[in-house]
């Protein structure tokens, strides 16, 4: 009969971490993607945020719209009342196709300035200083004058015209 001799010593147990596999995601995947994450979210955000690119002869092109149809819809009105009203949609036409701050200023203000309507082309700004003189001759005259207000209007609409082809390229 053969000699089967064991050892009745106490062995430590394996570890119960040891029966467990081992994870497929490890904390350096989820920091990576954390940062990956993070860079995506700063580059859509930084995109989102860029302005779109501006069209000047568009923005022109709808001002000139904007204020030929304010032109037209200028009723039967006294010539003074047709000056003013003529003024302010020329001097809103200014601000918005050539930034400039006329639709804040006074006739003077406006003619004072050196750089005023400096996109302009110089028959163009000839013109409009003797459009919106006359112009304000008729809004600040003492008595009303004696013009009809559809010659006023006549007078605003080549003025509009002019202004609208006469910016420099």
């Amino acid at each position: 009969m053969p000699d089967k001799s064991r050892s009745f010593e106490l062995q430590e147990p394996r570890s119960p971490e040891s029966l467990v596999p081992d994870p497929w995601l490890e904390p350096w995947m989820i920091a990576a993607a954390s940062v990956l994450l993070l860079v995506l979210l700063g580059l859509w955000f930084f995109h989102k945020k860029k302005p779109l690119p501006v069209d000047p002869l568009a923005i022109r092109r709808a001002a000139h719209a904007e204020a030929a149809a304010a032109l037209e819809q200028i009723g039967a009105v006294s010539a003074r009342e047709a000056a003013v009203r003529c003024s302010l949609i020329l001097r809103k036409f200014l601000s918005i196709a050539a930034g400039d701050p006329a639709l804040f200023e006074t006739h003077e203000e406006t003619l004072a300035r050196h750089d005023a309507l400096q996109g302009f082309s110089p028959p163009a700004r000839a013109a409009a200083a003797s459009g919106f003189s006359k112009l304000a001759a008729l809004k600040y005259a003492p008595e009303i004058p004696d013009i009809a207000a559809t010659e006023v209007i006549a007078g605003s609409r080549e003025l509009l015209e002019t202004l609208h082809l006469g910016f420099q390229a």
